[in-house]
């Protein structure tokens, strides 16, 4: 049974080596980085740091995922998950993701949902709710309903926002294009119109199908029903055949 192979973990004493000795005139890119960041020695695999506990369901049976790293959620997370299934529209919002030092949000004051300098998103919805459930006591879901109100009202004042000023512009002149309402109304009506018009080209071709597979069928019954007709708008046209008599 061979032993364990420890040339990888030795890469970087054998590239001193052979730097030294003069068999390599210039070093690995990764020379200086494996240097000041050397792999590590412990060649057992270590259990990674529990974020929470963990019920194990047998004691002889190990879990199968024991040496994966746990996921950490904050409770945040869940507040978001929450408000973005609600409002799955706001995710196609433009956002500002550029911050300091990515902890500009605790600088806030979330007593209120508008912060001076801060966009409103949903993330201040979630910012504004954990406030309400901390530091004023209220449950997950008042907390909630109350952000959301508040968040309304805002959402309501930037739109009467835009329509005033999109009213003062078109009368002084401005013209504006189409909507994203208006494109996604012509875009869905082209495609309605599409789709109308193969379904009617596909209820065509079935129904020739149909009657095609019908023709031939009792045509010597049809043959013999146009005849009777004939004969009886035409009595003298249809030629009448002697009528033979049995001589005793």
């Amino acid at each position: 049974m061979r032993g364990l192979n420890l040339k990888p973990a030795r890469v970087y004493q054998t590239v001193s080596l052979l730097l030294e000795s003069g068999s390599i005139t210039r070093a690995p890119s990764w020379y200086k980085t494996i240097g000041s960041i050397p792999p590590a020695e412990i060649l057992t695999r270590t259990q990674p740091v529990q974020h929470r506990q963990t019920t194990r369901k047998s004691k002889t049976r190990k879990p199968s995922k024991l040496f994966l790293p746990q996921n950490i959620e904050y409770e945040e997370d869940i507040l978001r998950r929450e408000f973005y299934r609600d409002h799955p529209w706001e995710l196609a919002r433009p956002r500002i993701v550029l911050e300091d030092d990515g902890k500009d949000g605790q600088r806030c004051d979330w007593s209120k949902l508008e912060q001076p300098g801060r966009q409103l998103s949903g993330e201040s919805v979630v910012q504004r709710q954990l406030w309400l459930m901390n530091v004023a006591g209220m449950s997950n879901s008042q907390a909630y309903d109350i952000a959301r109100k508040e968040f309304y009202a805002v959402r309501h004042e930037e739109e009467v926002e835009r329509r005033v000023a999109k009213e003062e512009a078109t009368w002084v002149g401005a013209y504006f294009g189409k909507g994203a309402l208006e494109i996604g109304m012509e875009v869905e009506d082209k495609s309605y119109e599409d789709w109308r018009a193969w379904a009617t080209t596909e209820v065509e071709a079935i129904q020739r199908r149909k009657d095609a597979a019908y023709t031939g069928f009792g045509t010597a019954h049809e043959d013999d029903a146009l005849v009777d007709l004939d004969a009886e708008e035409d009595p003298e046209a249809v030629e009448t055949e002697p009528v033979k008599t049995a001589v005793p």
